[in-house]
């Protein structure tokens, strides 16, 4: 069961698109943990993800995120994405991202 990581500033605001993420996932018959995080969260949470995704208002930290930890796959939620909250089409970029 891969686990997935949203980080946002506060936690909340992915908490929406982690449910839509969820519904996706059980469509696609596709066996994940998805949880929102605040940044303040990251280095607790970070080193069991299989992924983790930054939501657009804290993607200045991506470079940042990527250095600390090298042996992570750590992208950033495509705005348009976010926006809409278009779980399915996240659950594909997270799925292409880990090559699945």
């Amino acid at each position: 069961m891969k686990n997935i990581v949203l980080i946002c500033a506060a936690g909340m605001s992915t908490s929406l698109l982690v449910t839509k993420m969820q519904k996706a996932a059980v469509e696609m018959n596709y066996e994940c943990k998805i949880a929102a995080y605040a940044l303040a969260e990251a280095a607790n949470v970070i080193p069991t993800a299989d992924i983790v995704l930054l939501g657009p208002q804290v993607r200045f930290n991506l470079a940042k995120l990527r250095i600390a930890y090298p042996d992570k796959v750590i992208d950033t939620i495509e705005m348009r994405m976010y926006g809409t909250m278009n779980g399915a089409g996240v659950m594909e970029v997270v799925k292409k991202a880990i090559g699945e």
